[in-house]
């Protein structure tokens, strides 16, 4: 069941708002049913910015917390009831702690567990350490040959599998993605493998809109030009979460179009018109989060290549250096993409 040679590991405490610590301990044994992952990258999001502030929801945080819930490693040790096979498996792993029992949980929808929230890095420590502690059943787990540094961004690439299979694309459909952060590029990469006849991704940031042709997008327009195009889309994927974005999204969609939000709103977000979507007959979905099968999905098309995360990758970070880190997630610095802590 794994050697448990003592050894010590360390990990990032944010005790509370702007209070963060280094603290070094010995290694714990996974319990029953559980896996010790040492940790390879962990991805640093505007959620673990919001923790660090203060900002977010006192239900949707627990100090002192160690954060970390976008993650790869290698399992090291495995708890009773797991097979020791999975040691030296890459993997990553859901941040959902879903119940499993409920209703929600039942029909397939784990990131709408009704048992209460609890998710890896928020209520649970997360791998903003050198080892992570979390269910094996929760496990993903990645081919040999995997790019953990990669996969680290396959907790977000969940997120945009899961809005990308609620938009249901179709091959020969007018596509656009209102945002070119980490889930918008993401959504452009797996919507480019359905075929669009046009993919448009829409940004006011020229440096993001130039990465998503990268990415797959056959044009990039800021909002202002996207906003001639009204009425124009079969599917329109909203990432951004700013505050008219969600009506923007709806105002895009042709009638009868499919709209998906995935953004996470603020309170005073622009509401969206109920004229608009009686007469056009919108389809309009949304995203929290990302369930079991959206993982697997994820994980299905990272391994096929369909998906890469690596060039939104920009800085790299050790624990030492987590306030670095931190402070330039969400500072509005156009060459800041993704941010990976390093242990």
């Amino acid at each position: 069941m794994g050697e448990e040679v003592a050894q010590v590991t360390r990990a990032i405490v944010v005790d509370g708002p702007g209070e963060h610590r280094l603290v070094r301990r010995a290694t714990e044994a996974p319990g029953r049913d559980e896996v010790r992952v040492r940790v390879a990258a962990a991805g640093i999001c505007m959620s673990d910015r919001e923790v660090y502030d203060g900002h977010r929801d006192a239900d949707y945080v627990r100090y002192p917390v160690v954060p970390g819930h976008e993650w790869s490693g290698t399992v090291e040790a495995v708890g009773k009831g797991v097979d020791p096979a999975l040691v030296g498996r890459k993997t990553v792993a859901e941040g959902f702690r879903a119940c499993g029992v409920c209703e929600r949980c039942r029909e397939g929808d784990t990131n709408l567990c009704t048992g209460g929230y609890d998710e890896t890095g928020f209520t649970r420590p997360g791998a903003f350490a050198d080892h992570v502690t979390v269910p094996a059943r929760l496990l993903h787990l990645l081919p040999d040959d995997a790019d953990l540094r990669a996969a680290a961004l396959l907790e977000p690439a969940a997120v945009v599998a899961a809005a990308v299979r609620a938009g249901e694309p179709r091959p020969g459909e007018r596509i656009a993605v209102v945002g070119a952060g980490t889930l918008g590029l993401l959504a452009v990469q797996l919507l480019a493998s359905h075929s669009p006849a046009l993919l448009t991704a829409i940004d006011p940031r020229e440096t993001r809109g130039r990465q998503a042709l990268r990415f797959g997008a056959g044009e990039a327009l800021p909002p202002d030009e996207a906003a001639e195009r009204a009425g124009h889309y079969d599917l329109v994927v909203e990432t951004a979460g700013a505050p008219s974005t969600a009506q923007d999204a709806c105002a895009l969609a042709r009638r009868g179009g499919r709209v998906v939000l995935t953004g996470m709103f603020a309170p005073g977000a622009t509401g969206i018109d109920p004229v608009r979507l009686s007469l056009a007959q919108l389809t309009v979905r949304s995203v929290f989060g990302a369930s079991s099968s959206a993982w697997a999905a994820a994980v299905r098309a990272f391994g096929l290549g369909l998906l890469d995360p690596a060039p939104l990758i920009t800085h790299e970070y050790p624990l030492e250096r987590f306030g670095d880190a931190i402070a330039l997630v969400g500072s509005g610095d156009p060459k800041a993409g993704k941010v990976l802590l390093r242990p």
